[in-house]
């Protein structure tokens, strides 16, 4: 997937919609309304956008995910280790472990998780 860059109203509209796909438009006009204070052109124009980036579609009336919230956290978690530690890995994890401890649960999932993804 492609990185999709999004504002911090639009990454809260796209919760919104995550949090309570599949959801009918009206339902989220109301919601948008209630939760961001929007009008309802505000809602279906934030939508639209969102649907012309590839993450949501409007089909009749019903508005769902096209991109899970999963992979739109993955593209972005690697979009930052690629600009801010140049792509590496053990570099955002030397940052981000400093002066912290893992339990041994913890370390054994990592190692687990470690052990699914090694290439060979």
């Amino acid at each position: 997937m492609n990185y999709v860059e999004l504002g911090e109203v639009q990454e809260a509209f796209a919760q919104i919609i995550w949090d309570r796909e599949p959801i009918g438009s009206g339902e989220l006009v109301k919601i948008c309304e209630r939760e961001l204070n929007w009008k309802k052109p505000t809602t279906y124009t934030v939508l639209r956008k969102l649907c012309e980036k590839g993450l949501f579609k409007n089909e009749n009336g019903l508005v769902s995910a096209v991109v899970s919230r999963d992979q739109f956290n993955a593209s972005k978690s690697e979009k930052f280790v690629e600009e801010e530690f140049d792509g590496s890995l053990p570099a955002f994890l030397a940052a981000f472990m400093s002066g912290k401890k893992l339990s041994s649960s913890e370390a054994a999932e990592i190692r687990r998780m470690i052990d699914e993804y090694k290439e060979g």
